[in-house]
């Protein structure tokens, strides 16, 4: 990722949080601590004494690097203003003073080097209640999730710059032991539904879930498998807004972090774990992403490389054409062009008579785009649902190599097919490089392991636990 969200509904965070985003090369868009309420800017008392306070954070923040734009609040713009005050808005003659002048005077005066948006989302052409327009500026695109649409949803999107999205997950097993006794372990229990950020929360996962993979056979596995469609789901929206660049320009997702053990929209837990989203987003993000679109109905997968980079690259693409078992049905390697800031399809595979023979279920389409002969993307393409693929137990194997850094190489491999494969220790706390990655036959993954505490390389051997989407269902 390159930007972050510090979020009105949060906190203006530490100076080290800046200190550390100027030396990793991370932009921040800043709310001003403004979202989701009206304020009483009549009040000339209580104007005084946000002026105060934005003054006192721009002046702290304005000098840092990172810091790409101000942001007057968070979707006040959605819904509450309006032409006078009500019970659920507040008037626009009232939200001028603060949002279209005092804050954008105070930013003009301490910072005239750094951009002001009024509102996330914000319209700035045209009708200002159209707050979610597609032609210009930027948008809260909520269908899938609270509006119950499917994931292909994303693809017929068109807006300029997503800074709000989102799909919720469980945390992982260890998180929510944190805050469960042994008799809370089902995803409708008072304390898993307390537990929860959103009214809708645990069924509308439980409802995506049964439309995309197999109803998971424990409530660990519920947990795990809750990741997995979590990051599909964004997955699925940000491949697509890059591949429409230069239309679109910016994905933020809805949210980074949680400040509680929570199922929220997350993509790490408030330990500090990585969900899976997390894991997935070092790869939809990747500077250079190779990604595919596929169309059951002609057997066609379009191949598109995603650039950016500020400079144009030469690449090499491979495909290969695989059964569900791992038989090589197909494969070719094309040299392409990578223009700056761009993207391109560089090739539309025709599968047609591979899916008249074997059927939608039946075909994994494996991706891969290296530069200067180092893979830098990877990725899949399916014809149907996972939970449709008659995958069979992969046999996942490790191999364990000691890096004398208190780190381990683990190399993993398969028989067949492993999709969203991952490594669990039993007992030790560790890093891992990736996770919920795909494994074919004789294409090994190769994942560091840096356990928190020492271990030996045989120690780490006997806690290794290998899964992958066939152990959500399979006894």
């Amino acid at each position: 990722m390159n930007m972050l969200r510090v979020w009105g509904g949060g906190i203006y965070e530490q100076d080290m949080f800046y200190d550390l985003c100027d030396e990793m090369g991370i932009c921040i868009w800043q709310d001003f601590i403004f979202a989701c309420a009206t304020y009483p800017a009549f009040d000339a008392e209580w104007m005084a004494n946000v002026k105060v306070e934005a003054e006192q954070n721009v002046r702290r923040i304005r000098h840092h690097a990172c810091l790409a734009l101000w942001c007057g609040n968070n979707e006040l713009e959605q819904g509450l203003v309006g032409e006078e005050w009500t019970d659920h808005t507040m008037s626009w003659a009232d939200y001028k003073p603060l949002f279209d002048e005092m804050l954008p005077e105070i930013v003009a005066r301490l910072d005239p080097q750094t951009d002001y948006w009024p509102s996330s989302p914000h319209t700035p052409v045209g009708d200002r209640y159209n707050f979610n327009d597609p032609t210009c500026g930027d948008a809260h695109l909520w269908s899938v999730w609270h509006g119950k649409m499917p994931f292909e949803w994303y693809r017929t999107c068109e807006h300029r710059f997503n800074s709000e999205f989102g799909f919720q997950s469980f945390p992982e097993p260890r998180t929510t032991y944190a805050y469960t006794e042994p008799g809370d372990r089902n995803i409708t229990s008072f304390v898993m539904e307390h537990h929860q950020r959103s009214a809708i929360g645990n069924t509308t996962i439980m409802s995506y879930m049964c439309d995309w993979f197999r109803l998971p056979k424990s409530f660990e596995m519920t947990l795990w498998l809750s990741q997995i469609l979590q990051g599909m789901a964004i997955k699925y929206a940000v491949e697509h807004w890059r591949r429409a660049m230069p239309r679109g320009m910016g994905t933020l997702y809805w949210q980074i972090n949680d400040c509680w053990p929570v199922a929220s929209w997350s993509s790490v837990d408030s330990y500090g774990r990585w969900k899976a989203l997390h894991y997935m987003a070092r790869q939809f993000y990747a500077p250079l992403l190779v990604s595919g679109v596929e169309d059951t109905a002609t057997g066609q997968v379009e191949i598109h490389v995603t650039s950016d980079l500020l400079e144009a690259r030469t690449g090499v693409v491979r495909w290969r054409l695989t059964d569900v078992r791992g038989k090589e049905l197909g494969a070719n390697a094309l040299e392409v062009a990578i223009p700056a800031q761009k993207n391109s399809l560089v090739a539309a595979l025709d599968l047609g008579v591979h899916l008249k023979t074997h059927g939608p279920r039946g075909l994994l389409v494996w991706l891969e785009l290296a530069v200067d002969g180092e893979v830098v993307s990877t990725n899949l393409v399916t014809f149907a649902r996972p939970k449709h693929l008659p995958l069979e137990q992969p046999n996942l194997r490790a191999q364990v190599e000691d890096l004398y850094n208190g780190s381990f190489r683990v190399t993993l491999s398969a028989e067949r097919p492993a999709l969203w494969a991952w490594i669990e220790l039993r007992y030790a706390e560790a890093r891992f490089s990736d996770a919920f990655v795909h494994i074919a036959p004789r294409h090994p993954v190769e994942i560091i392991v840096t356990p928190e505490q020492p271990l030996s390389a045989e120690e780490l051997q006997g806690q290794l636990q290998l899964r992958s989407l066939v152990d959500t269902f399979e006894a």
